[in-house]
Protein backbone atom coordinates (compact mmCIF):
# COMPACT_ATOMS: atom_id res chain seq x y z
CA UNK A 1 0.00 0.00 0.00
CA UNK A 2 2.66 2.42 0.82
CA UNK A 3 4.17 1.48 -3.15
CA UNK A 4 1.00 2.88 -4.38
CA UNK A 5 1.24 6.15 -2.18
CA UNK A 6 4.61 6.50 -2.88
CA UNK A 7 5.02 10.74 -2.92
CA UNK A 8 5.34 11.56 -6.35
CA UNK A 9 4.21 8.44 -8.48
CA UNK A 10 2.45 9.33 -11.25
CA UNK A 11 0.31 8.02 -14.34
CA UNK A 12 -2.93 5.43 -13.70
CA UNK A 13 -1.70 3.80 -10.54
CA UNK A 14 -1.73 7.27 -8.40
CA UNK A 15 -5.11 8.25 -10.62
CA UNK A 16 -6.30 4.57 -9.03
CA UNK A 17 -4.85 5.32 -5.46
CA UNK A 18 -6.67 8.71 -5.16
CA UNK A 19 -10.06 7.15 -6.20
CA UNK A 20 -9.62 4.58 -4.20
CA UNK A 21 -8.72 7.07 -1.10
CA UNK A 22 -11.94 9.04 -2.26
CA UNK A 23 -13.90 5.50 -2.47
CA UNK A 24 -12.29 5.13 1.45
CA UNK A 25 -13.56 8.81 2.46
CA UNK A 26 -17.14 7.85 1.63
CA UNK A 27 -17.68 5.48 4.32
CA UNK A 28 -17.20 8.14 6.45
CA UNK A 29 -20.73 9.13 5.36
CA UNK A 30 -24.19 8.22 6.87
CA UNK A 31 -24.94 5.85 7.70
CA UNK A 32 -21.88 3.96 8.27
CA UNK A 33 -20.30 7.15 9.71
CA UNK A 34 -16.67 5.61 9.97
CA UNK A 35 -14.98 8.78 11.05
CA UNK A 36 -11.50 7.12 11.62
CA UNK A 37 -11.09 6.25 7.64
CA UNK A 38 -10.74 9.88 7.15
CA UNK A 39 -7.47 9.93 9.07
CA UNK A 40 -6.25 7.82 6.72
CA UNK A 41 -7.87 8.83 2.95
CA UNK A 42 -6.78 12.74 3.63
CA UNK A 43 -3.15 12.40 4.57
CA UNK A 44 -2.93 9.22 2.12
CA UNK A 45 -3.48 11.56 -0.80
CA UNK A 46 -1.52 14.31 0.55
CA UNK A 47 1.07 11.80 0.87
CA UNK A 48 0.83 10.52 -2.78
CA UNK A 49 0.47 14.48 -3.60
CA UNK A 50 4.63 14.96 -2.47
CA UNK A 51 5.55 16.99 -0.51
CA UNK A 52 5.28 20.44 -3.54
CA UNK A 53 3.11 19.61 -6.08
CA UNK A 54 1.87 21.91 -8.68
CA UNK A 55 -1.81 22.66 -9.02
CA UNK A 56 -2.14 20.51 -11.59
CA UNK A 57 -0.84 17.52 -10.13
CA UNK A 58 -2.96 17.81 -6.83
CA UNK A 59 -5.97 18.94 -8.85
CA UNK A 60 -5.92 15.96 -11.05
CA UNK A 61 -5.33 13.37 -8.00
CA UNK A 62 -8.07 15.88 -6.32
CA UNK A 63 -10.59 14.80 -9.09
CA UNK A 64 -10.03 11.42 -8.84
CA UNK A 65 -10.22 11.24 -4.90
CA UNK A 66 -13.61 12.71 -5.69
CA UNK A 67 -15.16 10.30 -8.46
CA UNK A 68 -13.90 7.97 -6.03
CA UNK A 69 -15.90 9.26 -2.87
CA UNK A 70 -18.95 10.26 -5.21
CA UNK A 71 -19.08 6.64 -7.16
CA UNK A 72 -19.55 4.99 -3.78
CA UNK A 73 -21.39 7.62 -1.99
CA UNK A 74 -24.22 8.54 -4.84
CA UNK A 75 -24.68 4.55 -5.94
CA UNK A 76 -28.02 4.61 -5.13
CA UNK A 77 -29.20 7.34 -7.58
CA UNK A 78 -29.48 3.95 -9.88
CA UNK A 79 -32.30 2.87 -7.76
CA UNK A 80 -34.57 6.09 -8.89
CA UNK A 81 -33.45 4.82 -12.99
CA UNK A 82 -34.45 1.22 -12.25
CA UNK A 83 -37.78 2.04 -11.62
CA UNK A 84 -38.40 3.41 -15.17
CA UNK A 85 -35.80 1.21 -16.99
CA UNK A 86 -37.79 0.08 -19.59
CA UNK A 87 -37.43 3.40 -20.72
CA UNK A 88 -33.73 4.38 -19.56
CA UNK A 89 -31.71 1.17 -19.53
CA UNK A 90 -29.34 3.34 -21.33
CA UNK A 91 -28.83 5.58 -18.17
CA UNK A 92 -28.00 2.64 -15.89
CA UNK A 93 -24.36 2.51 -16.60
CA UNK A 94 -23.89 6.32 -17.27
CA UNK A 95 -25.88 8.51 -14.57
CA UNK A 96 -23.58 7.71 -11.11
CA UNK A 97 -20.19 7.80 -12.98
CA UNK A 98 -21.17 11.38 -14.92
CA UNK A 99 -22.88 12.86 -11.61
CA UNK A 100 -19.31 11.74 -9.75
CA UNK A 101 -17.33 13.36 -12.45
CA UNK A 102 -19.05 16.89 -12.33
CA UNK A 103 -18.75 16.95 -8.09
CA UNK A 104 -15.46 15.38 -8.55
CA UNK A 105 -14.14 19.03 -9.97
CA UNK A 106 -15.63 20.74 -6.57
CA UNK A 107 -13.12 18.48 -4.73
CA UNK A 108 -10.47 19.07 -7.20
CA UNK A 109 -10.88 22.74 -6.82
CA UNK A 110 -10.47 22.40 -3.20
CA UNK A 111 -7.08 20.00 -3.27
CA UNK A 112 -5.83 22.07 -6.47
CA UNK A 113 -5.90 25.31 -3.91
CA UNK A 114 -4.15 23.59 -1.21
CA UNK A 115 -0.62 23.41 -3.40
CA UNK A 116 -0.69 27.05 -2.98
CA UNK A 117 0.00 27.00 0.67
CA UNK A 118 3.30 25.39 2.39
CA UNK A 119 3.63 22.03 3.50
CA UNK A 120 1.86 21.20 6.80
CA UNK A 121 -0.38 22.73 8.77
CA UNK A 122 -0.70 25.80 6.62
CA UNK A 123 -1.54 23.11 3.72
CA UNK A 124 -4.02 21.94 6.22
CA UNK A 125 -5.83 24.90 6.31
CA UNK A 126 -5.96 26.03 2.77
CA UNK A 127 -7.47 22.75 1.89
CA UNK A 128 -10.61 23.08 4.60
CA UNK A 129 -11.28 26.59 3.38
CA UNK A 130 -11.27 25.64 0.11
CA UNK A 131 -13.53 22.67 0.25
CA UNK A 132 -16.04 24.40 2.32
CA UNK A 133 -16.15 27.45 -0.32
CA UNK A 134 -16.40 24.65 -3.11
CA UNK A 135 -19.37 22.97 -1.32
CA UNK A 136 -20.71 26.08 -0.80
CA UNK A 137 -20.45 26.99 -4.46
CA UNK A 138 -21.86 23.13 -5.77
CA UNK A 139 -24.86 24.15 -3.38
CA UNK A 140 -25.53 26.89 -6.35
CA UNK A 141 -23.89 25.88 -9.14
CA UNK A 142 -26.20 24.85 -12.09
CA UNK A 143 -29.35 23.25 -10.15
CA UNK A 144 -27.61 23.01 -6.46
CA UNK A 145 -26.23 19.79 -5.20
CA UNK A 146 -25.30 19.85 -1.84
CA UNK A 147 -25.57 16.18 -1.02
CA UNK A 148 -23.70 14.72 0.98
CA UNK A 149 -20.69 17.30 2.49
CA UNK A 150 -18.32 16.18 5.44
CA UNK A 151 -20.41 17.46 8.00
CA UNK A 152 -23.20 15.32 7.10
CA UNK A 153 -20.41 12.46 8.80
CA UNK A 154 -21.39 13.46 12.37
CA UNK A 155 -25.01 12.81 12.37
CA UNK A 156 -24.17 9.62 13.77
CA UNK A 157 -27.69 8.32 15.24
CA UNK A 158 -28.19 8.63 19.29
CA UNK A 159 -26.43 10.40 22.10
CA UNK A 160 -22.60 11.00 19.57
CA UNK A 161 -24.58 13.04 17.28
CA UNK A 162 -26.47 14.53 19.80
CA UNK A 163 -22.86 15.95 20.89
CA UNK A 164 -21.39 15.66 17.73
CA UNK A 165 -23.90 18.29 15.74
CA UNK A 166 -24.74 20.59 18.59
CA UNK A 167 -22.15 23.17 16.63
CA UNK A 168 -24.00 23.38 13.50
CA UNK A 169 -26.27 25.58 15.19
CA UNK A 170 -22.97 28.33 15.38
CA UNK A 171 -21.37 27.49 12.19
CA UNK A 172 -24.08 25.00 9.60
CA UNK A 173 -22.95 21.69 8.70
CA UNK A 174 -20.25 23.66 6.08
CA UNK A 175 -18.26 24.86 9.52
CA UNK A 176 -18.74 21.25 10.44
CA UNK A 177 -17.14 20.15 7.34
CA UNK A 178 -14.08 22.70 7.76
CA UNK A 179 -13.77 21.31 10.79
CA UNK A 180 -13.79 17.46 9.94
CA UNK A 181 -11.23 18.34 6.98
CA UNK A 182 -9.08 20.09 9.13
CA UNK A 183 -8.69 17.27 11.68
CA UNK A 184 -8.38 14.63 8.77
CA UNK A 185 -5.41 16.68 7.72
CA UNK A 186 -3.32 16.37 11.35
CA UNK A 187 -1.70 13.67 11.06
CA UNK A 188 0.23 14.84 7.72
CA UNK A 189 0.08 18.18 9.55
CA UNK A 190 1.67 16.97 12.77
CA UNK A 191 5.40 15.99 11.93
CA UNK A 192 6.02 19.32 9.50
CA UNK A 193 7.35 22.58 11.35
CA UNK A 194 4.55 24.23 13.43
CA UNK A 195 2.68 20.47 13.59
CA UNK A 196 2.74 20.86 17.55
CA UNK A 197 0.46 23.64 17.54
CA UNK A 198 -1.61 22.09 15.19
CA UNK A 199 -2.26 19.33 17.36
CA UNK A 200 -2.66 21.65 20.66
CA UNK A 201 -5.18 23.66 18.75
CA UNK A 202 -6.80 21.12 17.33
CA UNK A 203 -7.13 19.27 20.91
CA UNK A 204 -8.40 23.00 22.02
CA UNK A 205 -11.00 22.88 19.55
CA UNK A 206 -12.05 19.55 20.40
CA UNK A 207 -12.89 20.36 24.20
CA UNK A 208 -14.56 23.87 23.43
CA UNK A 209 -16.70 21.57 20.87
CA UNK A 210 -17.61 19.08 23.49
CA UNK A 211 -17.90 21.74 26.08
CA UNK A 212 -20.49 24.06 23.95
CA UNK A 213 -22.36 20.63 23.32
CA UNK A 214 -22.49 20.16 27.15
CA UNK A 215 -23.76 23.53 27.57
CA UNK A 216 -26.53 23.00 25.30
CA UNK A 217 -27.39 20.13 25.67
CA UNK A 218 -27.87 20.68 29.35
CA UNK A 219 -29.64 23.32 28.86
CA UNK A 220 -33.77 23.82 30.03
CA UNK A 221 -36.05 22.73 26.98
CA UNK A 222 -38.33 25.07 25.57
CA UNK A 223 -42.07 25.02 27.02
CA UNK A 224 -44.40 22.61 24.99
CA UNK A 225 -47.06 23.99 22.19
CA UNK A 226 -49.43 21.92 23.33
CA UNK A 227 -49.62 20.30 20.09
CA UNK A 228 -49.24 16.53 18.88
CA UNK A 229 -48.25 16.18 15.44
CA UNK A 230 -48.78 12.09 13.93
CA UNK A 231 -46.32 11.10 11.20
CA UNK A 232 -48.09 8.97 8.81
CA UNK A 233 -45.89 6.60 6.62
CA UNK A 234 -47.98 4.11 4.23
CA UNK A 235 -45.28 1.67 3.17
CA UNK A 236 -46.16 2.16 -0.80
CA UNK A 237 -44.20 0.91 -3.22
CA UNK A 238 -43.06 3.45 -6.09
CA UNK A 239 -44.09 1.29 -8.78
CA UNK A 240 -47.76 0.62 -6.45
CA UNK A 241 -47.88 4.71 -6.80
CA UNK A 242 -47.56 5.18 -10.21
CA UNK A 243 -50.19 2.82 -11.08
CA UNK A 244 -53.92 4.63 -11.29
CA UNK A 245 -55.57 1.42 -10.81
CA UNK A 246 -54.08 1.08 -7.04
CA UNK A 247 -55.19 4.90 -6.31
CA UNK A 248 -58.28 4.39 -4.13
CA UNK A 249 -56.40 1.41 -2.55
CA UNK A 250 -53.40 3.59 -1.31
CA UNK A 251 -55.87 6.74 -0.51
CA UNK A 252 -57.69 4.03 1.74
CA UNK A 253 -54.60 3.26 3.21
CA UNK A 254 -53.66 6.92 4.33
CA UNK A 255 -57.30 7.64 5.57
CA UNK A 256 -57.40 4.65 8.04
CA UNK A 257 -53.65 5.24 9.10
CA UNK A 258 -54.71 8.61 10.18
CA UNK A 259 -58.24 7.51 12.05
CA UNK A 260 -55.85 5.45 13.82
CA UNK A 261 -53.54 8.53 14.58
CA UNK A 262 -56.30 10.39 15.76
CA UNK A 263 -57.67 8.03 18.29
CA UNK A 264 -54.04 7.63 19.66
CA UNK A 265 -53.19 10.82 20.26
CA UNK A 266 -54.72 13.16 23.56
CA UNK A 267 -53.76 16.31 22.71
CA UNK A 268 -56.44 19.07 22.02
CA UNK A 269 -54.72 20.20 18.64
CA UNK A 270 -53.46 17.24 16.45
CA UNK A 271 -51.54 17.96 12.81
CA UNK A 272 -51.39 15.18 10.79
CA UNK A 273 -48.67 14.95 8.31
CA UNK A 274 -49.09 12.97 5.40
CA UNK A 275 -46.01 12.19 2.59
CA UNK A 276 -44.81 13.83 -0.45
CA UNK A 277 -47.35 13.47 -3.05
CA UNK A 278 -49.05 10.70 -1.09
CA UNK A 279 -52.54 11.42 -2.20
CA UNK A 280 -53.36 10.18 -5.73
CA UNK A 281 -55.91 12.87 -6.12
CA UNK A 282 -55.12 16.50 -6.66
CA UNK A 283 -56.61 17.95 -3.59
CA UNK A 284 -57.26 21.38 -4.43
CA UNK A 285 -59.37 20.40 -7.07
CA UNK A 286 -61.28 17.32 -5.41
CA UNK A 287 -63.72 19.02 -2.47
CA UNK A 288 -64.71 14.81 -1.73
CA UNK A 289 -61.09 13.68 -1.10
CA UNK A 290 -61.15 16.73 1.08
CA UNK A 291 -63.96 15.77 3.10
CA UNK A 292 -62.68 11.87 3.50
CA UNK A 293 -59.52 13.43 4.75
CA UNK A 294 -61.21 15.61 7.34
CA UNK A 295 -63.79 12.81 8.27
CA UNK A 296 -60.91 10.22 9.22
CA UNK A 297 -58.62 13.46 11.39
CA UNK A 298 -61.64 14.03 13.14
CA UNK A 299 -62.36 10.32 14.28
CA UNK A 300 -62.50 11.83 18.03
CA UNK A 301 -65.28 14.58 18.41
CA UNK A 302 -64.25 18.10 19.94
CA UNK A 303 -60.43 17.99 18.66
CA UNK A 304 -58.85 20.31 16.42
CA UNK A 305 -57.42 18.38 13.61
CA UNK A 306 -55.37 19.56 10.53
CA UNK A 307 -53.80 17.31 7.38
CA UNK A 308 -50.75 18.71 6.48
CA UNK A 309 -51.01 16.23 2.82
CA UNK A 310 -48.49 16.32 0.50
CA UNK A 311 -50.20 16.19 -3.29
CA UNK A 312 -50.11 17.68 -6.74
CA UNK A 313 -52.34 20.52 -7.65
CA UNK A 314 -52.94 22.93 -11.11
CA UNK A 315 -52.62 26.10 -10.24
CA UNK A 316 -54.70 28.81 -11.02
CA UNK A 317 -52.63 28.97 -14.47
CA UNK A 318 -52.90 24.81 -14.96
CA UNK A 319 -49.27 24.50 -14.77
CA UNK A 320 -48.41 21.38 -12.38
CA UNK A 321 -47.29 21.83 -9.00
CA UNK A 322 -45.41 19.67 -5.97
CA UNK A 323 -47.27 20.79 -3.18
CA UNK A 324 -48.25 20.94 0.58
CA UNK A 325 -52.19 21.41 1.67
CA UNK A 326 -53.47 22.05 4.91
CA UNK A 327 -56.83 20.75 5.67
CA UNK A 328 -58.91 21.91 8.11
CA UNK A 329 -61.55 19.86 10.10
CA UNK A 330 -64.05 21.37 7.70
CA UNK A 331 -61.98 20.26 4.87
CA UNK A 332 -61.10 23.69 3.67
CA UNK A 333 -57.99 24.41 2.31
CA UNK A 334 -56.00 26.58 4.88
CA UNK A 335 -53.11 27.11 3.04
CA UNK A 336 -50.72 25.52 0.50
CA UNK A 337 -46.73 25.56 -0.11
CA UNK A 338 -44.93 24.53 -3.63
CA UNK A 339 -42.16 23.01 -4.06
CA UNK A 340 -39.49 25.16 -5.26
CA UNK A 341 -36.14 23.83 -5.58
CA UNK A 342 -36.91 20.67 -7.88
CA UNK A 343 -34.86 18.06 -8.68
CA UNK A 344 -33.09 17.77 -12.03
CA UNK A 345 -33.79 15.46 -14.43
CA UNK A 346 -36.20 13.73 -12.17
CA UNK A 347 -38.58 16.77 -11.64
CA UNK A 348 -37.96 19.08 -14.23
CA UNK A 349 -34.97 18.93 -17.61
CA UNK A 350 -33.04 21.69 -16.47
CA UNK A 351 -32.16 24.24 -19.33
CA UNK A 352 -28.54 23.00 -19.31
CA UNK A 353 -29.15 19.51 -20.11
CA UNK A 354 -28.34 17.95 -23.72
CA UNK A 355 -30.76 15.44 -23.31
CA UNK A 356 -34.21 15.13 -22.01
CA UNK A 357 -34.15 12.48 -19.63
CA UNK A 358 -36.54 13.85 -16.82
CA UNK A 359 -37.27 10.36 -14.62
CA UNK A 360 -40.69 11.12 -13.54
CA UNK A 361 -43.91 10.53 -15.20
CA UNK A 362 -46.53 12.76 -16.43
CA UNK A 363 -44.05 16.18 -17.84
CA UNK A 364 -42.52 18.71 -15.31
CA UNK A 365 -43.33 20.23 -12.08
CA UNK A 366 -43.29 24.39 -12.13
CA UNK A 367 -41.40 25.70 -8.79
CA UNK A 368 -42.96 27.66 -6.45
CA UNK A 369 -41.71 30.96 -5.49
CA UNK A 370 -39.53 30.18 -2.45
CA UNK A 371 -39.55 29.35 0.84
CA UNK A 372 -42.51 29.77 3.07
CA UNK A 373 -44.06 30.24 6.08
CA UNK A 374 -47.57 28.76 7.16
CA UNK A 375 -49.80 30.02 9.81
CA UNK A 376 -53.44 28.23 9.55
CA UNK A 377 -55.33 28.93 12.28
CA UNK A 378 -55.02 26.87 15.39
CA UNK A 379 -51.53 25.47 14.61
CA UNK A 380 -47.99 27.00 15.11
CA UNK A 381 -46.61 28.61 12.08
CA UNK A 382 -44.67 25.71 10.03
CA UNK A 383 -41.81 25.86 7.75
CA UNK A 384 -42.92 23.51 4.93
CA UNK A 385 -39.93 21.74 3.00
CA UNK A 386 -40.61 19.16 0.21
CA UNK A 387 -38.53 16.49 -0.45
CA UNK A 388 -34.90 17.72 -1.81
CA UNK A 389 -35.49 21.17 -0.25
CA UNK A 390 -34.08 20.22 3.02
CA UNK A 391 -30.90 19.12 2.16
CA UNK A 392 -30.00 23.32 1.30
CA UNK A 393 -28.81 24.59 4.68
CA UNK A 394 -29.33 28.23 5.28
CA UNK A 395 -31.86 28.03 2.11
CA UNK A 396 -34.94 26.45 3.74
CA UNK A 397 -37.36 28.86 5.88
CA UNK A 398 -38.65 32.60 5.15
CA UNK A 399 -36.28 34.16 8.08
CA UNK A 400 -38.75 37.54 7.51
CA UNK A 401 -40.96 35.02 9.49
CA UNK A 402 -39.11 32.95 11.67
CA UNK A 403 -41.60 29.49 11.71
CA UNK A 404 -42.00 27.74 14.99
CA UNK A 405 -40.90 24.56 13.49
CA UNK A 406 -40.09 22.61 10.11
CA UNK A 407 -42.43 20.16 7.95
CA UNK A 408 -40.36 17.77 5.54
CA UNK A 409 -42.63 15.47 3.49
CA UNK A 410 -40.43 13.67 0.85
CA UNK A 411 -40.93 9.73 -0.86
CA UNK A 412 -38.17 8.30 -0.53
CA UNK A 413 -39.62 5.15 -2.21
CA UNK A 414 -37.23 5.95 -5.50
CA UNK A 415 -34.44 5.02 -3.78
CA UNK A 416 -35.50 1.37 -2.03
CA UNK A 417 -33.43 -0.12 0.94
CA UNK A 418 -29.89 1.78 -0.01
CA UNK A 419 -27.58 4.45 1.71
CA UNK A 420 -29.75 6.99 -0.29
CA UNK A 421 -32.80 7.89 2.27
CA UNK A 422 -30.70 7.45 4.74
CA UNK A 423 -28.07 10.18 4.18
CA UNK A 424 -31.65 12.43 3.22
CA UNK A 425 -32.76 12.17 6.99
CA UNK A 426 -29.49 13.01 8.07
CA UNK A 427 -29.67 16.21 6.13
CA UNK A 428 -33.32 16.85 7.74
CA UNK A 429 -31.65 15.83 11.33
CA UNK A 430 -29.09 19.11 10.29
CA UNK A 431 -31.87 21.11 9.60
CA UNK A 432 -32.98 20.83 13.14
CA UNK A 433 -30.21 21.88 14.84
CA UNK A 434 -29.01 24.60 12.11
CA UNK A 435 -32.11 26.59 12.76
CA UNK A 436 -33.38 25.05 16.61
CA UNK A 437 -36.44 24.50 15.18
CA UNK A 438 -37.99 21.07 16.07
CA UNK A 439 -38.11 19.14 12.93
CA UNK A 440 -41.12 16.60 11.95
CA UNK A 441 -40.47 14.26 8.82
CA UNK A 442 -43.23 12.36 6.78
CA UNK A 443 -41.65 9.65 4.35
CA UNK A 444 -44.00 7.50 2.37
CA UNK A 445 -41.80 4.17 2.66
CA UNK A 446 -39.43 6.24 5.52
CA UNK A 447 -37.81 6.68 7.38
CA UNK A 448 -40.07 9.12 8.83
CA UNK A 449 -38.89 10.39 12.54
CA UNK A 450 -39.23 13.78 14.25
CA UNK A 451 -36.64 15.77 15.65
CA UNK A 452 -36.42 18.35 18.37
CA UNK A 453 -34.75 21.51 18.42
CA UNK A 454 -31.38 20.46 19.63
CA UNK A 455 -31.43 17.47 16.84
CA UNK A 456 -32.53 14.79 19.16
CA UNK A 457 -34.64 11.92 18.02
CA UNK A 458 -38.07 11.95 19.27
CA UNK A 459 -39.46 8.85 17.40
CA UNK A 460 -39.05 7.17 14.01
CA UNK A 461 -40.50 4.55 11.97
CA UNK A 462 -38.10 2.23 10.04
CA UNK A 463 -37.53 2.17 6.59
CA UNK A 464 -39.95 -0.19 4.70
CA UNK A 465 -42.84 -0.22 7.35
CA UNK A 466 -46.28 0.91 7.47
CA UNK A 467 -47.27 2.72 10.30
CA UNK A 468 -47.65 6.23 12.16
CA UNK A 469 -45.72 8.10 14.78
CA UNK A 470 -47.00 10.35 17.14
CA UNK A 471 -45.26 12.59 19.28
CA UNK A 472 -45.94 15.74 20.82
CA UNK A 473 -44.29 19.09 19.04
CA UNK A 474 -41.54 20.65 21.27
CA UNK A 475 -41.16 24.53 21.71
CA UNK A 476 -38.48 26.19 19.23
CA UNK A 477 -35.43 27.61 20.43
CA UNK A 478 -33.95 31.30 19.81
CA UNK A 479 -31.94 31.24 16.72
CA UNK A 480 -28.32 31.55 17.38
CA UNK A 481 -25.64 32.81 14.97
CA UNK A 482 -26.28 29.79 11.64
CA UNK A 483 -29.45 30.59 11.80
CA UNK A 484 -29.37 34.39 12.14
CA UNK A 485 -26.67 34.97 9.15
CA UNK A 486 -26.87 31.19 7.13
CA UNK A 487 -24.00 30.67 4.99
CA UNK A 488 -22.14 33.88 5.84
CA UNK A 489 -20.70 32.31 9.08
CA UNK A 490 -18.92 28.97 6.97
CA UNK A 491 -18.24 31.38 4.12
CA UNK A 492 -16.30 33.86 6.45
CA UNK A 493 -14.80 31.01 9.06
CA UNK A 494 -13.19 29.48 4.93
CA UNK A 495 -11.80 32.71 4.29
CA UNK A 496 -10.05 32.87 7.86
CA UNK A 497 -8.51 29.56 7.03
CA UNK A 498 -7.69 30.46 3.37
CA UNK A 499 -5.26 33.73 4.79
CA UNK A 500 -3.83 31.58 7.45
CA UNK A 501 -2.95 29.01 4.77
CA UNK A 502 -1.22 31.70 2.88
CA UNK A 503 0.27 33.20 5.50
CA UNK A 504 3.41 31.45 4.16
CA UNK A 505 3.04 30.69 0.63
CA UNK A 506 4.58 27.69 -0.80
CA UNK A 507 8.15 29.32 -1.76
CA UNK A 508 8.07 27.58 -6.09
CA UNK A 509 5.03 26.56 -7.00
CA UNK A 510 5.49 23.99 -10.06
CA UNK A 511 2.48 24.13 -12.62
CA UNK A 512 4.26 20.81 -13.79
CA UNK A 513 1.68 17.98 -16.20
CA UNK A 514 0.39 15.42 -13.98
Amino acid sequence: MRDWLAPGRAGWRADLAAAGLGALSALALPPLHLLPVLLLAVPGLLRLAGPQPGFRRLFRLGWWFGFGHHLLGLYWITEAILIEVARFWWLVPLAVPALAAYMALFMAAAWGMAALAAPGWRRGAMLAGAWVLADIARQFALSGFPWNPWGSAWAIPGLAGDIALQPAALIGVHGLSLVTVWLAALPASARAPGGRGAVLASAALVLAWLGYAALRLAAPAPQGTGVAVALIQGNVDQRERLDNVRAAAVFRRYLDLTRAAALQADAATLAVIWPESASPFWLEEDPDARRAIALAGTAVPGRRVLTLAGTVRGGTDRRIRNSLLVIDALAEPRGVYDKWHLVPFGEYDPPWSPLPIQIVPGGGFTPGPGPRTLAPPGLPAFGPLICYEVIFPGEILDRAARPAWLVNVTNDAWFGNSTGPRQHLAAARLRAVEERLPLFRAANTGISAAYDARGRELGRIALNQEGILVRDLPGAQAPELFARFGLAVPALLAGVALLLGVATPQRKIRYQSA
